[in-house]
């Protein structure tokens, strides 16, 4: 077997590091001395970066203007981007325009991916339900309202904590039909004024600005209602697998960080680092952050090459988001303990890696969550 990264994977990893390397991840005020959002918008000028270096454009088509590449790509340039906190809706952007383009209609996908491709347009996603904790396809409703026509359906709900919404111009709502199915909707974003539709601001704990949205009565014309029944799961669980790079990401970035602060802190005359109790908790979570790193390529492979194996490819993201939310966990708090009261400090960066890391611990289900779904698969699929 060859578990080497192909040349255009490993392309993106070098375009990713070219765009991200320069970043600072204290370019904008404190969420710990901020009230309100750390910026009003997301970091516009990456963003431009990014898609100059077409990392907006990876999984998108090659008849669409985009790279063709697989999750596994995404990942890859995920990690990069966490590391130094990269303030963009990237995983979002991607995740909807590749189920856009997968399970979209022509004039849908002729709409939005072109300039998707080119940053022109930004999408995101509903994906946290009515509280955080709810399944997000059971937070709204889909219904055809009789006399509104064929193609006319009407939404209501509720989805809360959406993701740079204030900065984007599509957002993907996932609903449910009362029969079982689940659609998803293309909403656009704040700018246009949509009967029904009303936003309210949220900070989220890394001090973003997100919204929550409320429907009332929205109309959505059936283009714009991507009604494919693989659309959701497909989305969530690039979402979640998404979510997992970047924990990997930042957990890298964060160990670095303390490996080099205990080399250099010095204790009754010798580095903190040579100390035997410190090394053991550093091992501890280097052995973390490799099983998230084999949990998320296993993950990102059964999305990229939708191979079978003994359960369905939902049961390798539980298990790598599993390992990514108490891994990353895990990683921080060590930091901060080896850190000591350096860690705390608001001028040092480690504190904004911390309130990242809780983001992405809770984001579309902390561990529990997971561990729950992958107990109802195996109840499902009995292996052996």
């Amino acid at each position: 077997m060859d578990f080497t990264f192909s040349e255009e994977q490993q392309a993106a990893v070098e375009a990713a590091q070219a765009v991200f390397g320069p970043v600072a991840p204290d370019g904008v005020p404190s969420p710990s001395l901020t009230s309100g959002a750390v910026a009003e918008d997301f970091d516009r000028a990456l963003w431009a970066k990014a898609a100059d270096a077409d990392l907006l454009s990876l999984l998108i088509g090659p008849e669409h203007g985009g790279a063709g590449l697989d999750a596994i790509a995404l990942c890859l340039v995920l990690r990069e981007s966490a590391k130094v906190l990269a303030r963009i809706p990237l995983l979002e952007h991607s995740a909807a325009a590749t189920v856009v383009q997968a399970c979209g209609g022509d004039q849908l996908r002729q709409e939005i991916l072109p300039r998707a491709a080119r940053g022109e347009l930004v999408l995101t996603v509903a994906s946290a339900g009515h509280t955080g904790h709810d399944p997000a396809e059971l937070a709204v409703t889909a219904r055809k309202e009789a006399g509104a026509g064929p193609d006319t359906w009407v939404l209501d709900g509720v989805q809360t904590a959406v993701p740079w919404a204030f900065g984007t111009d599509l957002i993907l709502v996932p609903a449910h039909t009362g029969e079982g199915e689940a659609v998803l909707a293309v909403l656009p974003g704040p700018s246009t004024d949509v009967p029904g539709l009303t936003f309210a601001e949220q900070i989220s704990t890394t001090g973003e600005r997100q919204a929550e949205l409320r429907l009332d009565g929205v109309r959505v014309e059936g283009p714009h209602l991507i009604e494919d029944d693989t659309a959701w799961s497909r989305l969530h669980n690039l979402l979640a697998t998404g979510t997992c790079a970047l924990a990997l990401g930042l957990g890298e970035g964060v160990l670095k960080m303390t490996s080099d602060y205990a080399g250099k802190r010095e204790q009754f005359g010798h580095p903190i680092a040579t100390f035997q109790a410190v090394a053991v908790q550093a091992a501890d979570r280097y052995i973390d952050l490799r099983a998230m790193e084999a949990t998320l390529w296993q993950a990102a492979w059964r999305i990229s090459s939708n191979a079978s194996g003994p359960l369905p490819v939902a049961g390798d993201v539980a298990v790598a988001k599993t390992w990514a939310s108490d891994g990353v966990r895990r990683v921080v708090q060590t930091a901060q303990h080896l850190h000591g009261g350096f860690g705390a400090d608001t001028d040092y960066p480690l504190h904004r890696y911390h309130a990242w890391a809780k983001h992405l611990e809770l984001s579309l289900g902390p561990a529990a969550a997971h561990e729950e779904a992958l107990g109802d698969l195996l109840a499902a699929h009995p292996l052996g």
